[in-house]
This record gives C-alpha cells, sequence and structure tokens, in this order.
C-alpha cells in the first residue's frame, strides 16, 4: 500500500488527499507535503482511509519503498499531478 494514493474517510481532515508513506499491522502513515510532511507523517487506521486506485510515480514510490529520504515538494508534486489530471477528466 506505499505509494498509493488515499482520501481520508473520518476526522478534521475528511477528504483530503494523502500519499501513504508507512503501513503497520492496522494503520498507515500519511504525508500531504504541507502540514503533515515525510518527517511527520500523520498516523491513521485503516479503516478510517479510502484508497484510490493510483500510486506516485516510479522515482518517488522506489524510494519509498526502500526507506531513503522524501521531501515534502516530491509529495506535493505528486499530489499535484493527480489533482492536475483529475480535473482535466471533467
Amino acid at each position: 500500500m506505499i505509494g498509493q494514493l488515499a482520501i481520508s474517510k473520518a476526522g478534521h481532515d475528511k477528504d483530503a488527499l494523502y500519499v501513504v508513506v508507512g503501513q503497520e499491522k492496522d494503520f498507515v502513515y500519511l504525508c500531504d507535503g504541507r502540514l503533515k510532511t515525510p518527517e511527520k507523517p500523520k498516523k491513521k487506521r485503516l479503516k478510517h482511509v479510502q484508497p484510490i486506485n493510483r500510486t506516485v510515480d516510479q522515482a518517488l514510490l522506489k524510494k519509498l519503498q526502500n526507506g531513503e529520504k522524501v521531501y515534502a515538494e516530491e509529495i506535493k508534486y505528486a499530489l499535484k499531478q493527480y489533482n492536475d489530471r483529475d480535473c482535466r477528466k471533467e
């Protein structure tokens, strides 16, 4: 699930778009590159997250899976690409 885009289903951040940067048992760690950076990701229960059938680009995905340093700008860029692509469809 790491590298996948997800939308928050519950909480004060409901409907917010995130990138999954980590996972353990029933929790995922989410990052938006703005308020929740890769250094301090948001911990959220799996049942409160709706995964989207879309992942980040291959370079960022490889960095996330290998545990390499990821910058907030890379996360913001990945989310911006998804939003730009989503807006063009409408």
